[in-house]
């Protein structure tokens, strides 16, 4: 019997997984204040008391911006934290998830990028974030990576959610059309998951990487239009490029990932972005 741990299970993706599997009781959800990552021996010893034979990571310093001026902490969850739960999981035989994230290329590219591009992160989070992947990678433990981008759900804080905030607020927005991706649903991602943890291809891997995200592509300016349109919220949106709106972390232009190798590999089929945040938007608004 499957005994699986959920790292940072108050987040977005933490949370969708809760809700998806609340009659399951084999789930184990903690987040900080249940379990310390960074704590080596805590770790070891939840999985050894729980039986723990699979673990999703889910937890991570996420605060882009942030990160840059608080360089040890970031690297304590996002690279530290994940070498522990790797180490640990070799040792005990615990197949791990790990996700990651888009942020570990430069988005210099002009086609969408596969799992064995060159990765160049740009700032403190993407490179903490490619650090963790490493340590991963060198632990010599079972499972997989997933990369993810513009994640949004009706959880935590978000894109999505920030649009909506300030629609009350404000009858006119200037948002960036010049940094290219995809949206991703915490809730599609968290089915993805749900379906490869029941797959025997999983017992095979080390730490093989998959990219995930929804179909499709667009710019933030995109996805803030189509957010108002889906609400019936009349806004004026202006479009801006990214030096007209100066952050401390560099962000790329243009991350649009290659799902053919997670499609392909684990039988997933992808929805598309604006059907997507339809469905989200439908349920955060009931």
């Amino acid at each position: 019997m499957s005994k699986i741990l959920v790292t940072g299970s108050n987040g977005q993706l933490g949370s969708e997984i809760k809700l998806l599997t609340q009659e399951n009781k084999n789930f184990f959800f903690t987040d900080k204040s249940l379990l310390d990552i960074k704590d080596s021996n805590k770790i070891k010893q939840f999985c050894i008391n729980n039986q723990i034979t699979h673990i999703i990571n889910c937890a991570a310093y996420t605060a882009v911006d942030k990160a840059e001026s608080e360089k040890e902490l970031v690297n304590q969850i996002n690279h530290i934290a994940v070498k522990n739960l790797a180490e640990i999981s070799k040792e005990l035989n615990i197949i791990l998830i790990h996700i990651s994230t888009d942020y570990v290329f430069d988005g210099k590219n002009y086609i969408p990028y596969k799992e064995n591009n060159k990765t160049n992160p740009q700032g403190v989070y993407g490179k903490t974030k490619l650090d963790g992947e490493i340590a991963f990678q060198k632990s010599g433990a079972k499972g997989i990576i997933i990369r993810t981008s513009w994640v949004y759900s009706e959880y935590g804080n978000n894109f999505v959610k920030t649009m909506l905030k300030l629609s009350k607020s404000k009858d006119k927005l200037c948002v960036v059309f010049d940094q290219v991706g995809t949206p991703t649903y915490a809730k599609d991602l968290a089915k993805t998951i749900l379906k490869i943890l029941k797959t025997k291809k999983l017992n095979y891997l080390y730490a093989e990487i998959y990219h995930y995200s929804n179909e499709g592509v667009c710019s933030w300016y995109d996805f803030a239009k189509e957010i108002f349109e889906l609400s019936n919220i009349d806004i004026e949106v202006n479009p801006i490029e990214t030096k007209d709106y100066p952050m401390p972390a560099k962000r790329p232009k243009y991350l649009v990932l290659n799902k053919a190798k997670i499609k392909n590999d684990f039988d997933i089929n992808i929805p598309y972005w604006k059907d997507s945040l339809e469905e989200m938007l439908k349920d955060f608004n009931e």
